[in-house]
């Protein structure tokens, strides 16, 4: 389990990261247009796992802003941006934004992926939602690199997380 913060206050996730150098576990997360999508969806393409509470708050809004930006500049990745957000709030943001170099993919209905990624948040009021974390993946999904944000509050390394690729 990880002890971050919110607001300063200690809360906790329901394990620990996968380690650098393992294989990401394969997941099943709803697409926008209601579909489901994989890990093997994106086999052979390097991957970013944006992954962060909701996109209805200001520094869950700004990394999917700043990872769209950055994402325009990646050749062969995608960054995919992962939250427990209804499908249809994740496609209106992203729409009225203008955001089209990400790819926004629910955990909604049974939260697995974050139980399974140890990044679920177990108390506190987000308990339930996923905590904010950056996963890189190579082409083979083989993970790279691994942030567990501090403060729920606080932005990700972008910098540290882009120059593993």
């Amino acid at each position: 389990m990880a002890s971050i913060t919110l607001g300063g206050n200690p809360v906790h996730t329901n394990g620990e990261l996968p380690t650098v150098g393992s294989k990401a576990t394969d997941f099943k997360l709803v697409k926008t247009d209601l579909g489901t999508a994989s890990l093997a969806d994106f086999a052979g393409s390097k991957v970013v796992l944006n992954i962060f509470p909701s996109v209805d708050t200001g520094t869950c809004a700004a990394s999917v802003r700043k990872f769209n930006e950055k994402a325009s500049t990646l050749a062969n990745t995608k960054v995919l941006c992962i939250s427990r957000d209804l499908p249809f709030a994740q496609k209106r943001f992203c729409g009225a934004e203008g955001l089209e170099n990400v790819i926004n993919l629910s955990d909604f209905k049974d939260g697995s992926f974050g139980k399974n990624y140890g990044l679920e948040i177990t108390n506190g009021p987000l308990a339930g939602l996923h905590s904010r974390v950056v996963i890189v993946l190579d082409e083979n999904g083989t993970i790279l690199h691994t942030e567990q944000v501090n403060e729920i509050a606080d932005e990700p390394n972008y910098e540290a997380a882009l120059a593993v690729l």
